[in-house]
């Protein structure tokens, strides 16, 4: 009987992957990672130990609660804050999800003797013909969760299993309410884990000093207003924005250096190249030089995907173009390319939008 690790958050879905893996014969260990713990004491939205706690005993498995905050704050909230202030938009849970969660389950795995780790992240791990690991889109999209896993190493990806990339959302609730699990009913969090109230700003705000506020200019270089410090927003953005102009108002670019903030119209958003750095391949081992490739690319993660070719742009880059305009491309962001099977190509950290 194999043993697997299984990260529990405290939410149905983690719950559920650990209750179908002992199901299915294995022996399942519940770990949560103690990741966040606000000034009041309070957990974050991904580490609820109470509910993790009750959902293992429900289940009839081992469970134990691990500290991570020390690893957390170097790899996830530290890079967030200096992001920000440089004018980006981070995608923080795809760096704990290779730096914090992974690499800590794993590390647990090694210590109780178990040869796999699991989550209840909805995508499935699979091995392609040529040997490698990838993750494949869920069988139900509206809850795909492969853009958060493109930059996991095929090391990690070896050793997991993902129980519900099957499953849709309802099938979840059904399996937790039938197994009585007690979270069966829980809401999903929508929110970054250690922002308690939705607010990036209030949050970087607190963590550093000297922000300072300047100036809303449109695309001529006018100003238009005073903004309330760069961090408070990202491309594409309209709400907040507390400009009169008489026509709605969007981000189109954050310039760190002249600390301005650039708004535009709707149209002014569309950008058909990006170049990303940091490039992470999961279904292939990378691109030769002047070799090109196409995909479909996500820009965000609510992003539905564009067709597009990559390829190489020396030093670890990758160039995209999109066969059509997409709509606010971020700085920041991660730009994941999926092949025509819905398999992870790879991904990157968007640096340059380009028209």
């Amino acid at each position: 009987m194999d043993k697997v690790v299984v990260g529990m958050s405290g939410g149905v879905d983690s719950a559920v992957a650990a209750y179908l893996l002992k199901n299915e014969g294995y022996e399942v260990i519940g770990v949560t990672l103690r990741v966040w713990q606000s000034d009041d004491g309070s957990e974050g939205r991904c580490c609820d130990i109470d509910d993790a706690r009750r959902a293992a005993q429900s289940i009839g498995i081992r469970y134990i609660p691990v500290n991570c905050t020390s690893d957390f704050n170097r790899f996830v909230v530290d890079p967030f804050v200096k992001e920000y202030i440089g004018g980006r938009t981070p995608n923080p849970c795809v760096l704990c999800n290779r730096y914090v969660k992974w690499d800590k389950l794993l590390y647990y795995a090694k210590a109780f003797g178990a040869k796999f780790v699991a989550t209840g992240h909805y995508a499935s791990v699979i091995r392609l013909e040529n040997g490698r690991y990838t993750v494949k889109k869920a069988l139900y999209s509206e809850k795909d969760q492969t853009y958060m896993l493109y930059r996991l190493t095929q090391e990690q990806l070896a050793v997991t299993l993902t129980p519900l990339g099957g499953l849709s959302k309802s099938e979840v609730r059904d399996i937790a309410s039938r197994a009585g699990i007690p979270v069966a009913s829980k809401p999903d969090s929508q929110e970054v884990c250690f922002v308690a109230d939705g607010s990036y700003g209030d949050f970087i705000a607190g963590k550093t000093e000297n922000l300072r506020d300047g100036f809303f200019v449109d695309e001529e270089g006018d100003v238009l207003g005073r903004h309330r410090g760069i961090f408070n927003y990202t491309v594409g953005q309209r709400k907040g924005l507390g400009l009169p102009l008489g026509y709605p108002a969007y981000v189109k670019e954050i310039r760190r250096d002249k600390n301005e903030v650039v708004v535009s119209k709707n149209d002014s958003l569309y950008s058909s190249q990006l170049i990303c750095d940091d490039a992470n391949f999961l279904s292939i081992c990378g691109l030769n030089p002047g070799e090109k490739l196409r995909c479909d690319a996500k820009i965000r993660y609510g992003h539905k995907g564009m067709p597009a070719v990559i390829e190489n742009a020396g030093e670890g880059a990758v160039k995209v173009v999109f066969d059509e305009p997409v709509r606010a491309a971020a700085p920041g962001q991660s730009a994941v390319f999926y092949d025509s099977g819905g398999c992870v190509i790879g991904g990157g950290i968007i640096r340059e939008v380009l028209k």
